[in-house]
């Protein structure tokens, strides 16, 4: 058996699949596709979450496209989180031009041209659906972890929450929480102090700081109702494709505390209200993250705790996530340790830092006897990548360079009136487009803070009447004084005093 046969027979069994299975492309030997060796990904695995890194225009936009079409044929939702807005074209089919033709007859994969159902979601004031939480969602610790705030100052903000609670004062923006930071600071400090004990004025000045710094990237526009519903991620459209939720994100690139309360919120949402899935034969959703180095690098220890535990759980509700960005590096390692997709384009080595970070990444994928990894990485053309997957027994897949096939949507962004035309058609465009506020914290306070102002205002002049009825002090002692003056007894002893002092 001859080299090019034995890798065939390797990539073949590694990648085989009894159930159905996405088809990334065909494996690539010497710098050349092999047609009979074909790379394909267990749809059962999908929940494993995954990494598709990469350098700039290497490909990794369409290898998304080309993963979430097949995953929406399968009738699995998917969402896309867009910073960069070159994902919508997947809303319109694709066109067959020479270059694809050339390449699915080297991998031996018939083309297709097809669209997929989409819905176009948004965090800002961008035409779509309107995502948007409550504070009261987020709960105390995670709201407190976003905020990147110490034990002590998550504290106060448990003693926030439960005071709303106790009061049933719902906190739904961020108004709400700063109205309730500044009455237990003022007016109802003493309340505060008696049944949940003193709070110290420097620890809600920084929390407090810590809102306005959430504010100024945008959080207020999050925050507030109605509280976006995670099942209508999860919508099949007539023909029996997953919906795309893209949400785009191309205008809060500046903005990646915003970017990370969104992803974590959503995650946690999910994991609480869905059920355990276990072993499925295919995911429930699959949420791809872009630039996902964003989240990362802004990220504090405790909220990258928060993402890496619920990374760690949120498989077993048959949720896929997949992580896309430039460097492998950007990823802890922590959740890199999770991910049993890996899809990497070429890397590009300009200084020592580069060369040693493709060395890092080479020792990340499995050996193999047909490719020296580091050299691949960087000899790897536009559309091509280096996988290792998760066979349907868990067992990780050999490597293989791959050329990937090319999207079946359009590999380009939708115009600015096909994506009003979807908006048009969308329901729950219509659904979330109201912004509800409704009276809670920031309201039930203000009123109370009126009723205490105005018991304030009648105590002071009942205080006043009475007063006013009294004689003044200067009566009091003028009445004093004469009465003492005109006392014979008075008289009687002044004069015996008196006397008693000429004698001596």
């Amino acid at each position: 058996m001859n080299t090019t046969e034995k890798f065939i027979e390797e990539i073949n069994m590694g990648y085989q699949s009894k159930g159905d299975s996405i088809l990334l492309g065909g494996a690539i030997l010497n710098g050349q596709a092999i047609n009979n060796a074909h790379i394909k990904i267990p749809l059962k695995t999908l929940n494993r979450h995954g990494l598709i890194a990469g350098a700039t225009g290497t490909g990794k936009t369409k290898t998304i496209q080309v993963l979430s079409e097949q995953l929406s044929s399968f009738g699995i939702p998917v969402l896309m989180m867009d910073i960069k807005g070159d994902f919508s074209g997947i809303a319109k089919a694709g066109e067959e031009k020479p270059f694809i033709t050339e390449r699915h007859q080297k991998i031996n994969i018939p083309y297709q041209s097809a669209s997929f159902p989409v819905e176009l979601l948004s965090l800002s004031e961008q035409s779509g659906v309107r995502l948007r939480a409550t504070v009261s969602e987020f709960g105390p610790v995670l709201f407190s972890r976003i905020l990147d705030l110490n034990d002590t100052q998550a504290g106060v903000v448990a003693i926030i929450f439960k005071y709303c609670d106790d009061n049933k004062m719902p906190l739904l923006d961020l108004k709400d929480f700063k109205k309730v930071i500044n009455f237990i600071t003022e007016e109802g400090k003493e309340e505060i102090t008696e049944s949940y004990g003193k709070i110290s004025t420097s620890t809600t000045g920084i929390i407090l700081r810590k809102i306005i710094e959430l504010e100024q990237q945008s959080g207020e526009l999050f925050f507030g109702e109605m509280s976006f519903d995670i099942d209508d991620l999860m919508r099949i459209d007539e023909n029996g494709k997953g919906y795309v939720n893209i949400l785009r994100l191309n205008d809060i690139q500046d903005k990646p505390k915003l970017f990370s309360t969104f992803m974590l919120s959503l995650l946690a949402e999910i994991y609480q209200q869905m059920p355990e899935k276990g072993d499925v034969d295919q995911p429930e959703l699959v949420i791809f993250i872009d630039e996902a180095h964003l989240i990362f690098k802004e990220a504090s220890k405790a909220l990258l705790e928060q993402i890496e535990t619920i990374v760690k759980l949120i498989r077993s509700k048959g949720i896929g996530i997949y992580f896309i960005t430039q460097n492998p590096m950007d990823v802890p390692s922590g959740i890199l340790a999770q991910l049993g997709l890996k899809i990497q384009h070429a890397l590009r080595a300009f200084t020592a830092n580069d060369r040693q970070a493709i060395k890092q990444t080479a020792d990340n994928y499995p050996s193999s006897e047909f490719y020296n990894t580091s050299e691949l990485l960087t000899s790897l053309g536009i559309g091509e990548a280096l996988v290792t997957a998760l066979s349907e027994k868990g067992i990780p897949t050999p490597l293989a360079a791959t050329m990937l096939r090319a999207p079946m949507s359009r590999m380009d962004v939708l115009t600015e009136s096909e994506i009003q035309e979807i908006n048009s058609k969308s329901k729950l465009v219509k659904k979330y487009s109201e912004n509800i506020d409704r009276e809670s914290a920031y309201e039930m306070l203000n009123k109370k803070i009126t009723t205490i102002e105005e018991e304030n205002t009648k105590k002071e002049e009942t205080e006043n009447k009475t007063t006013s009825n009294q004689p003044s002090a200067s009566e009091v002692v003028g009445k004093s004084v004469l009465k003492v003056l005109t006392s014979a007894t008075f008289i009687r002893g002044a004069f015996g005093i008196l006397s008693k002092f000429m004698k001596k």
